[in-house]
Order: C-alpha cells, then sequence, then structure tokens
C-alpha cells in the first residue's frame, strides 16, 4: 500500500468511479468525490444513464455510504464550448468527431486536477480502465488497462504530463466483471447500474436532429455518387453519415455499398464497395505525443477507433502531425476520428485523422 494521501475522485454516478472512489477509501486514502455537471440530461434531453440528476444523486449516495465529502462543480459552459460546440461543427463538416477525447482533455481531467489542488490534495482518480507508471525517461507512461474489452486509453492520450502524473487509475488492474463483483461485495448502491453506452449530449442518438437543433442549420440534401461521379440516389444532409456506413443509404444495388468519402463543399457522399473502402495510410494532426516527439519512422500500433484493435503500421512524424502506412489494409479510416498510437501496451500519442 501506498502511503495515505488525499485524493480528488471524478464520480459521474456510475460503478466505476463509485468502485474508484471506495478501493481508494479502503486503502486509508483521504477521499473527496467531486462530481462535475456539465449537461441539462432531463426530461426529452435525457440520455440512457449519464448526465441526467439521477446520475448525481447516485455519486452523492456513494460517498454518504463511504463518509466522504461530494461536492457538485457546474462546467456546463465549458462542456458546451470545448465539447459539444466543436461536436456539431465537425458533423456539419462531414467528419466524425470523437468528443469524449476532448471531454477528457480540456473539461474534465485538467479542471480537476485544479480543483484537487485547491483542496490540497495531491492525486485525481477516475474510474477509467488504464493504468500509469513511471518511465524511464521520468516521465509518466499511460498503459492499456488490463481488460482489453474495456480498455480506455484511447479516450485519453490528450492528457498532458502536468496532469497524467498525478492521475490514478484504480480499476486499471481489473475486468468489468471482477469491478462489478467488488463493487457488491463493498455494499455500492449503484453496483448493478447499467453502462452508459451513449453520447450524454444527444437525445435517442439522433446526431442529425441535434446538430440542426442546436446549430439553427437545416440539414441540406444532396447526392449520392460513386467513385467515377455517377449520381446513385440522394441523401437528406451530410450530417451523421461516417466513413464505412452502410445503413440508410437507400441504394439499390446487388453488391453492399458503404460510405467512402464525404465532400463538404458540393454535399456529396460518395459510396462504393468494401475494397473501395480500404486504405493503407492515413494522416494525422493535432497530435499529443505522451513523451518527447520521436526523431524519425517507428514501428508501432494504431487504434483508428476506439473498440478497433490496433493495427501494425509505421508512423513517421511531420510536420503537421503524423503519417501512418499500415502492414495491412484498413477499412473505414474516418476523418476527424482520433489515432491513438500504441508500442505494445504503452500509449506514445495520438491526433485526428484528416
Amino acid at each position: 500500500m501506498t502511503e495515505p494521501m488525499r485524493v480528488l475522485v471524478a464520480m459521474s454516478g456510475g460503478v466505476d468511479s463509485s468502485l474508484a472512489a471506495a478501493l481508494l477509501h479502503a486503502e486509508g486514502h483521504s477521499v473527496i468525490g467531486v462530481t462535475l455537471h456539465l449537461w441539462d440530461a432531463a426530461g426529452d434531453n435525457k440520455v440512457g444513464r449519464c448526465c441526467a440528476p439521477e446520475d448525481r444523486d447516485d455519486a452523492r449516495r456513494t460517498c454518504e455510504l463511504l463518509g466522504i465529502p461530494h461536492y457538485v462543480l457546474d462546467e456546463r459552459a465549458a462542456f458546451r464550448a470545448q465539447v459539444v460546440d466543436p461536436f456539431i461543427e465537425t458533423n456539419l463538416a462531414g467528419r466524425t468527431p470523437i468528443p469524449c477525447v476532448a471531454c477528457n482533455q480540456e473539461v474534465k481531467l485538467k479542471k480537476l486536477w485544479q480543483v484537487a489542488q485547491s483542496f490540497g490534495a495531491q492525486r485525481v482518480a477516475t474510474g477509467h480502465y488504464a493504468r500509469v507508471r513511471a518511465g524511464a525517461d521520468g516521465n509518466v507512461e499511460l498503459l492499456r488497462g488490463v481488460d482489453e474489452s474495456k480498455d480506455q486509453s484511447y479516450f485519453l492520450f490528450g492528457v498532458g504530463q502536468d496532469v497524467l502524473r498525478h492521475m490514478l487509475f484504480p480499476l486499471g488492474e481489473l475486468n468489468k466483471t471482477e469491478a462489478r463483483e467488488r463493487a457488491r461485495e463493498l455494499g455500492l448502491p449503484n453496483w448493478n447500474k447499467p453502462d452508459s453506452q451513449e453520447l450524454c449530449f444527444v437525445p435517442d442518438q439522433d446526431v442529425r436532429g441535434f446538430v440542426a437543433r442546436s446549430s439553427g442549420r437545416a440539414a441540406e440534401g444532396g447526392e449520392i455518387i460513386d467513385l467515377q461521379g455517377q449520381v446513385l440516389g440522394r441523401h437528406d444532409g451530410i450530417t451523421g453519415f461516417t466513413i464505412g456506413q452502410r445503413r440508410g443509404l437507400r441504394v439499390a444495388g446487388k453488391e453492399p455499398k458503404y460510405v467512402l468519402k464525404i465532400i463538404e463543399d458540393t454535399r456529396q457522399v460518395v459510396i462504393g464497395s468494401a475494397a473501395e473502402l480500404q486504405t493503407s495510410e492515413l494522416e494525422a494532426e493535432s497530435v499529443i505525443w505522451t513523451s518527447s516527439t520521436p526523431s524519425g519512422s517507428f514501428p508501432a500500433q494504431l487504434r483508428i477507433r476506439s473498440r478497433h484493435r490496433a493495427s501494425p503500421c509505421v508512423v513517421t512524424p511531420t510536420e503537421r502531425g503524423f503519417s501512418a502506412r499500415f502492414d495491412r489494409p484498413e477499412s473505414a479510416v474516418a476523418p476527424g476520428q482520433a489515432a491513438v498510437i500504441y508500442s505494445g501496451e504503452r500509449v506514445v500519442g495520438g491526433g485526428y485523422i484528416v
């Protein structure tokens, strides 16, 4: 056991963050629970089990059970400006955003470390399935969680060393089944609460409707074409389409068709076969390296979606970020999504696909 210290725990109201608080409390640390009020998810805006008033109540109930203080901080303005508005603009441009990365990087963890210092806390803990360890260069390394099916290191690549060196991930060595069993054993009130699977701010996961209402810009239809420019059909707006999408195209044909490209200027959606969907390389920008910037090309593994199994590749740093050439062609490389570089279990860095 490490020496007892004061730890601020980010508590969403879910079982994972509640268990993180309970485990640290059981180890003898002085734990403070903090819930960030990010979005008003009630009534018509309620989405699944995230950001709703009952989630804050679940966090409070857990803190009461543990006998630790609980605070709620209003971060709705920051969440809107740094997560929701960029999500809207990215969708309007025909790209596929990954808002959870920006939320962790800009809204949650950076803010929580600032708050932790005001409480005299030495660490910030979350319920993410990830790990950290001291690196040979004096920096902190971000590692995958041991449960690959729940690993959340992909969403944390943007957290800088100034915050990462103060992070704790108590669930990083557990799998989800073990976590729920520990929560049940500890008598946590939300031990059997279902996981949240949805975007916390998009009612009914209707991205197109949410973007139209929030932006005040009605969706404009356009053509669905093939790679040769032949018009195959029409769509109701490029918002909500993503590279690799098959459903909802409403195009007749014997062979399945997939979205290959979205052209913002002409509002055209280009579709084609599964073979045409594959690509051997990508470029990424707005890159954050977990440690120092590599000096040249190096072999690595790259995840291009949160549930994607990392693919072997060669990464080359560029002026804009990095390029990656896959050992074998990959499918559905979507501009706007995060591309996260791994060396084994260690996160090397990441950026956004262009």
